[in-house]
């Protein structure tokens, strides 16, 4: 049985670890192209179920007897090669997949936490097939899990 197999029909919800890790000094073009960005966020686009080609934040399971800050390093580390410090947690909330009989077959609780990039160079890795920054207007071209959209939003306001 795969990993994400064993997260299939849980007895109990599932801690999950996400990064929202917002670059505004980066120098990049906008999705147009014809002028500077303001600001942009680092994404993963998943290489596994569940939501294997879908664009969310880098993150992913609390492993036991792991704090949430060692979690969400580790987790950042391995799908992006990125170290970072955690400045504030942006938003807790669920997401729960139902099969076609409505039961849930997925569900997870999620932490979210702004952070900063300490060290590390950019590249994807474990079970990401991609890891880029991503400019904050050209985030409605991505597809994108549901409800990542307005924590990224809620993150970029309180800088």
């Amino acid at each position: 049985m795969n990993q994400a197999d064993d997260r299939r029909y849980p007895q109990r919800p599932i801690l999950g670890v996400g990064a929202i890790i917002i670059d505004t000094v980066g120098q990049a073009l906008a999705c147009s192209g014809l002028q500077p960005a303001a600001g942009r966020v680092l994404l993963v686009e998943r290489g596994r179920e569940p939501l294997k080609g879908y664009w969310s934040l880098p993150g992913g399971v609390l492993e036991t007897g792991e704090k949430l800050a060692e979690g969400i390093r580790r987790e950042v580390l391995e799908e992006t090669g990125l170290e970072i410090e955690l400045v504030s947690v942006v938003e807790i909330f669920e997401r729960i997949m139902r099969d076609s009989a409505g039961v849930a077959e997925y569900h997870y609780v999620l932490v979210d936490y702004l952070c900063r990039v300490t060290g590390g160079v950019l590249k994807a890795g474990d079970d990401v097939s991609q890891a880029q920054w991503v400019e904050r207007a050209c985030l409605p071209q991505y597809r994108i899990t549901e409800g990542t959209l307005p924590v990224i939003e809620k993150a970029f306001r309180t800088l």
